[in-house]
């Protein structure tokens, strides 16, 4: 392994001037405690090449290297084709599919993401875990990221805990919405008999989301979303309580002859790169059912 080349398991910072010790500098650079002591434990954090003492204090010039070990990923491997919008040695961003599941489950052993990406890593000898970033029903079209090591999960971790990273969705729901756009700030909690189904509750999580029309049609209307927080089924809870729900959204509205699932889309999101820090926006296309609901609609 080349320590000063960069890859999947190493992350290169450098040092611009006489600074603070090496734990602050890292510090400074949002790693986590956590992942700080893991790599220091296993001598995995290196001062030009070398393990140093955490408080070593650092010059100009100096060169700080990440280790991130080899790891064994135990998810079968199949040959699932992947829609990849975008990938670096940190992130591997995917348009997810209808129809699809992500995460091995006890009915989901096979056909999964988790199945193709993990397949993915082999063909690129990619030796690490399969780590998503965040969460998309099964229902749920779009953007997806996975994160190639542990460095890259916790520094968009840190993004997604803050509310920097800017997501947002399109939904084609019921009804022609009036207001051109509207905020919704209202918290959610869980049905009391204890199904997946959610609710606007006055002491559930806050949820925040605002809504802009894109299109109206003679009984529905496509509507461009963005969520300020990340509630399980946020976007189809608050439209649905304000008379819109999402069309095809059989928990909370009723089946489609016209789409099997939701009409909803994950189709934009802006982070920062986890080494660099450079702002950077993902867009995936509309899937074809969608397209052939609007069409549908439209008639």
């Amino acid at each position: 392994m080349n320590l000063f080349k960069e890859s999947e398991n190493i992350v290169i910072f450098n040092c611009n001037k006489e600074t603070k010790n090496l734990e602050k500098f890292l510090k400074d650079k949002n790693i986590s405690s956590r992942l700080f002591r893991k790599l220091y434990k296993h001598k995995n954090i290196l001062v030009n090449g070398k393990h140093r003492k955490k408080d070593l204090s650092l010059h100009e010039g100096d060169i700080i290297i990440l280790v991130m070990e080899d790891e064994e990923n135990n998810i079968e491997a199949e040959k699932i084709k992947l829609d990849i919008i975008y990938e670096d040695f940190d992130l591997l961003i995917l348009n997810k599919p209808e129809n699809t599941v992500v995460h091995l489950t006890k009915s989901h052993q096979n056909g999964t993401l988790s199945n193709g990406i993990s397949y993915y890593f082999k063909e690129k000898n990619i030796k690490k875990k399969v780590r998503f970033v965040n969460r998309l029903d099964m229902n749920t079209t779009g953007i997806l990221i996975v994160a190639k090591n542990p460095f890259a999960h916790q520094q968009l971790a840190l993004q997604f805990a803050a509310q920097t990273v800017v997501k947002k969705y399109l939904a084609i729901v019921e009804g022609v919405v009036k207001e051109n756009e509207k905020i919704i700030d209202l918290p959610i909690g869980k049905k009391i008999e204890g199904n997946i189904k959610k609710t606007i509750d006055k002491d559930g999580q806050k949820a925040v989301t605002k809504y802009i029309v894109k299109e109206r049609f003679k009984d529905s209307t496509l509507l461009e979303v963005q969520i300020f927080t990340g509630r399980s089924h946020q976007i189809r809870v608050h439209l649905e309580h304000i008379g819109h729900p999402i069309i095809g959204d059989i928990l909370y509205n009723e089946k489609s002859i016209n789409i099997e699932r939701q009409a909803l889309h994950s189709s934009y999101l802006k982070l920062n790169l986890p080494r660099t820090e450079e702002a950077i926006e993902f867009v995936a296309e509309l899937p074809s059912d969608m397209k052939r609901l609007i069409k549908a609609i439209k008639d």
